[in-house]
């Protein structure tokens, strides 16, 4: 009677805050302490790098300098959520499928929730690159299509084979100008990504159709950019469950991005009918007080969106530290032990 009780109270709070913060940009705080998140929101982290840094010898530490396993950490941080990133054929193996088993097994057995990025590359595909894998860069739109979906029924029958079921996947990886390019670039021709988009889809709901189908693009607070892919994407008949985004603001800006973030996800909401995952953040690691009131905030914002279609925010890489790969937006210091920033998750 009480978990009933707590949980109506939860819902109208939520509920209450949507029909009050949502319109005006706020994230429903009102000057005091924020709502709780509700049941499902999704606190996560992407730590793809973290076999490899294990392999080079760094080690994680919580506050109190206790070394640590890292997915262990990230769960007492706070996190529910693990996020992880699959190359088709990369050097040294790291990110490709047998990798992508051993992290989320882990993950799975702590009990935590998972999302798997296809980037349908051997490297990073983001906006400024969505280079196709060696092997497919002969193919012709029907070959692409055919490997886009056998990729992907390979890498989640693996895992399914392993005992993890992921709750979201990923076709494409911040595809703001599409996948696979030429190909599959966007404003060249928005058919053709549309359906590598829906090949991926129906893959994943080959292999289970309770999986959620995310599309990921980046700059969350980029309105136009959105309406202009995904209005591409529905015109030519793409498919997808979930918007995701990212936001990477630094600690002069971070307060006007979330403000225009939050503004796109209620437009994107009611656009679309469609809820919204923020599937990455990042800050740098030595501005760890601005990062914490970003991310307060931010989660505050996404859980205020009303009919509980925020889903969650996912810092990416929080573990990377020591300038590990030359990346900066970790938010670990320099002796392997998490920040201040990753508070807001607590």
């Amino acid at each position: 009677m009480f978990s009933r009780f707590a949980f109506l109270l939860s819902a109208f709070i939520v509920m209450a805050c949507g029909k009050s913060g949502t319109g005006n940009g706020g994230g429903g705080n009102n000057g005091g302490n924020p709502p709780p998140l509700h049941a499902g929101f999704a606190k996560g982290a992407d730590i793809s790098w973290l076999t490899e840094m294990e392999a080079s010898g760094k080690l994680f530490y919580n506050s109190s300098g206790t070394p640590k396993e890292c997915t262990q950490l990230m769960k007492d941080l706070g996190m529910n959520a693990i996020r992880l990133r699959v190359w088709v054929d990369p050097a040294g193996g790291w990110n490709n499928s047998a990798d992508v088993v051993t992290k989320a097994v882990r993950a799975k057995n702590l009990g935590l929730r998972i999302m798997i990025d296809f980037h349908y590359s051997d490297t990073w595909a983001d906006p400024g690159q969505q280079t196709k894998p060696a092997a497919w860069a002969a193919l012709d739109l029907a070959g692409l299509q055919t490997a886009v979906y056998n990729h992907t029924f390979s890498v989640l029958t693996a895992l399914k084979t392993a005992g993890v079921t992921p709750e979201w996947v990923q076709v494409g990886n911040e595809t703001n100008d599409g996948m696979l390019w030429p190909t599959g670039k966007a404003s060249v021709n928005m058919a053709n990504y549309a359906l590598l988009v829906n090949k991926g889809y129906d893959a994943v709901k080959a292999v289970d159709p309770i999986i959620q189908v995310i599309v990921h693009i980046s700059n969350g607070q980029d309105n136009s950019l959105f309406r202009w892919n995904l209005d591409g994407l529905k015109n030519n008949g793409g498919k997808w469950d979930i918007i995701g985004m990212s936001l990477y603001p630094d600690p002069a800006n971070w307060a006007s991005q979330n403000t225009q973030c939050l503004s796109n996800i209620n437009d994107m909401i009611a656009r679309y009918n469609t809820p919204v995952m923020i599937c990455e953040v990042g800050m740098s690691w030595d501005q760890s007080a601005a990062c914490q009131s970003f991310l307060a905030d931010l989660i505050s914002k996404v859980n205020s969106v009303s009919g509980n279609k925020g889903l969650g925010v996912f810092y990416w890489e929080p573990q990377s530290y020591g300038n590990w790969k030359g990346y900066s937006k970790g938010a670990f210091d320099n002796s392997g032990k998490p920040t201040t920033a990753l508070s807001a998750f607590n």
